[in-house]
């Protein structure tokens, strides 16, 4: 009989630091080491690499899949990698370290659970790894492991180990961040990434790898909310099949809690109730979904319910908000322009907002709260919204579905900005 693997869920987790600190070169050597590499994907990189005069095969080619990030050396966009040990299921963000590039940082953070803070041994704590490390906990990040890198270059000192981690446990305590874990490693040769390697035998912790397999999976760690904010009405169109005369189910996709069969629940913005009859996935009865399943569900009365609409449980309807205060990262090369309206789509519901202040600006250099009249691209900064409709929301950092939203320039129709609401 073959023993049953503990299945530990998915894990959504980001790498983030300064330009040239590893960073792709730790997602290749976690690719490589987990035999998660194709064969003809390897034997292309060893080919580059040769090319290039190196002496061994460069993992950060697996990463760095644009042609004018393998010229400039860096990341410029988000790359996103995949790869399963067998009890989880992973998927990687590798963001930018370049300030310019703030709002691709954001936006890969925005969906991880957990952030990689990578810091080279011979540099130590920097304002990037600062900017960085705060930008994660800015949107919600609850746990952070802050990896020592190159610590062959820096002969495997412990004492060097020790003082970057003192130095960034004094910088955690200023901002607030509290579940820190550090680790020693070198990417390069993969010491303390899957295997513990030979050099680092003063280091007693657990190797990279075995801490991202016991992290906790998002959702996991305290009773959400439910939230189903609906995407589409169906009602099949099958005047042969009788069953289907009466049929009107509700999709979408749960963004928190759960909800099952004879749950009591209000559809808003109408705040009429019901009770759930069926809840199906895939046109299959399953009685009980859960967080992240897109579901269809099928109510007890005939409500008026359509696309927008958010269908909550009966004890826990969210307030209805006109006005909300935000942080907000300007996406756009156009400055946000306080004359103008926005569309803010929020889940499902689009509401005309207007700009009614900017509260402050976050230098993400200096983490200071500064005034300011307006905001250019890659800025971060508390405002105020105006809304023509209310919306049903939570605070971003109860629920990161219902919590966020972006801003819609509607002359254009693209996304000039992202939210998080306080």
């Amino acid at each position: 009989m073959t023993a049953q693997v503990e299945d530990h869920g998915l894990l959504r987790f980001l790498t983030c630091g300064s330009v040239d600190d590893g960073k792709s070169t730790l997602i290749g050597r976690l690719l490589f080491d987990t035999k998660t590499i194709l064969a003809d994907t390897l034997s292309a990189i060893a080919k580059t690499s040769e090319k290039r005069g190196m002496g061994a095969v460069d993992l950060s080619l697996l990463t760095d899949g644009l042609q004018a990030e393998r010229e400039q050396g860096i990341t410029i966009d988000v790359a996103y990698r995949y790869f399963s040990t067998g009890t989880r299921k992973y998927i990687i963000a590798d963001a930018p370290g370049h300030e310019q590039y703030t709002r691709n940082m954001v936006t890969a953070a925005s969906t991880a659970n957990l952030a990689i803070i990578l810091i080279d041994a011979r540099k130590g704590v920097l304002t990037q790894t600062r900017r960085h490390s705060k930008l994660a906990s800015l949107v919600g990040i609850p746990h952070l492991i802050v990896a020592i890198n190159k610590m062959d270059l820096a002969d495997y000192s412990q004492e060097t180990y020790e003082r970057i981690k003192g130095e960034y446990l004094e910088f955690a305590a200023k901002v607030g961040i509290e579940d820190i874990r550090f680790i020693p490693l070198s990417a390069l040769n993969g010491d303390m990434i899957v295997d513990r390697g030979d050099n680092l035998n003063w280091y007693e912790g657990p190797t990279l790898l075995e801490m991202l397999e016991v992290a906790p999976a998002a959702h996991t760690e305290h009773t959400e909310k439910f939230r189903f904010p609906v995407q589409y009405v169906c009602r099949p169109q099958d005047s042969a099949n009788p069953e289907l005369h009466d049929y009107r189910g509700f999709m979408g996709r749960v963004e928190a809690g759960s909800i099952k069969v004879g749950d009591a629940v209000t559809v808003l913005p109408s705040g009429r109730e019901s009770t759930v009859k069926a809840v199906q996935l895939g046109g299959v009865d399953i009685g009980e979904a859960f967080c992240e399943q897109s579901i269809t569900l099928l109510l007890a009365d005939e409500i008026d319910t359509s696309r927008g609409d958010m269908i909550v449980k009966s004890s826990e309807v969210p307030a209805a908000v006109k006005q909300i205060e935000a942080t907000v990262c300007w996406m756009a090369e156009a400055p946000m322009d306080r004359a103008r309206t926005y569309l803010i789509r929020h889940t499902t519901r689009d509401s005309k907002a207007k700009l009614a202040a900017i509260d402050h600006r976050l230098d993400v250099n200096t983490l200071e709260k500064v005034p300011a009249e307006k905001l250019a691209m890659n800025d971060i900064a508390q405002v105020t919204f105006k809304l023509a409709q209310p919306l049903f929301a939570d605070p971003y950092l109860e629920n990161r579905g219902t919590g966020a939203f972006i801003i819609i320039d509607e002359s254009n129709n693209n996304t000039v900005g992202a939210g998080m609401i306080l």
